[in-house]
């Protein structure tokens, strides 16, 4: 089984996560519980660059999150997305909802 690691770094206006790893049902919980609590206080930036292979439940994290954001008026975001990410992004048909970055300067 792989492991999900986590590097937290805070910004002016966000806290970003660096994720290497598998997000999946076995790593999920500290990943879940990181974001949605960040998104309640503030923008979340989720560099997924390093993740190997993301599932169902890493996604539906994602997708909650979003939405916690979007209601207290702070947004998650996915920079550096990894071809796995990608691919199940584009999977879920909400590639054009989430908010997409290369860069954390592009925080809003």
């Amino acid at each position: 089984m792989e492991q999900l690691t986590i590097w937290e770094k805070n910004g002016a206006n966000y806290i970003l996560l660096e994720l290497t790893g598998v997000i999946d049902s076995y790593t999920a919980t500290e990943f879940q519980t990181k974001v949605y609590d960040y998104v309640k206080k503030t923008n979340l930036v989720l560099d997924l660059a390093n993740v190997s292979a993301i599932d169902s439940t890493g996604m539906g994290i994602i997708m909650a999150g979003f939405n916690d954001g979007e209601e207290t008026g702070h947004r998650l975001y996915l920079m550096n997305m990894s071809n796995a990410v990608r691919e199940a992004v584009d999977d879920t048909g909400f590639s054009d909802t989430f908010h997409l970055i290369r860069s954390v300067t592009e925080v809003r």
